[in-house]
């Protein structure tokens, strides 16, 4: 089986962060359960706010440099973000922005999002970064959805914060699944070897 890395995003800088969460449960889902999958958090929380002046003709602050390799090197993306006002976070579109800087570094790869949050669990969230990656030239995976309402009854968090839901681990693992099997077309190579 061919192996992919995935990206994954969170777009909340809280550690405590449902998303963070769900970030951690999609890394320990691909070690055990689907192989030639491979899953590294990035940490975005060091990236400066987008600002030009900080541009040095062609080169970006040391930061945004090896944040801008991370995204050349990885095959896919995995974004978790909660939903802000009807959008995704600051830290995430920042995170965006500094990648879509000439040359996109996003480009032409493929995308999963899921989000832990409030009422409708993060879907105008996912709504409007699936508007924003059609200017990045992102590609997302249409099914399957994780829209997670992090506070409805029964919890799907323990007290540390970890995913603790059976249903929801085997949802986030069918999107990680959707996701390696287009990763791969998009690449050309196909999830068995003949």
């Amino acid at each position: 089986m061919e192996s992919i890395k995935v990206l994954a995003l969170c777009g909340s800088v809280r550690q405590a962060s449902y998303n963070r969460a769900l970030i951690r449960s999609a890394i320990e889902i691909s070690k055990g359960l689907i192989q030639g999958l491979e899953i590294e958090d990035v940490d975005i929380t060091a990236l400066p706010m987008l600002n030009t002046d900080l541009e040095d003709g062609e080169r970006f602050p040391p930061v945004v440099e090896a944040f801008r390799q991370k995204i050349l090197e990885a095959d896919s993306f995995l974004f978790a973000s909660p939903e802000y006002n009807y959008s995704i976070s600051a830290p995430l579109k920042n995170a965006l922005d500094w990648g879509s800087r000439p040359p996109n570094v996003w480009a032409d790869k493929a995308a999963a999002i899921v989000s832990a949050s409030g009422g409708s669990g993060g879907s105008r969230s996912q709504y409007h970064l699936r508007q924003i990656g059609v200017f990045l030239d992102l590609h997302f995976i249409n099914k399957p959805e994780l829209f997670l309402d992090a506070f409805h009854t029964p919890g799907k968090f323990d007290k540390n914060g970890d995913l603790i839901d059976a249903e929801t681990k085997e949802r986030l693992k069918q999107v990680l699944l959707s996701l390696q099997t287009f990763t791969l077309r998009l690449q050309g190579r196909s999830k068995f070897k003949n």
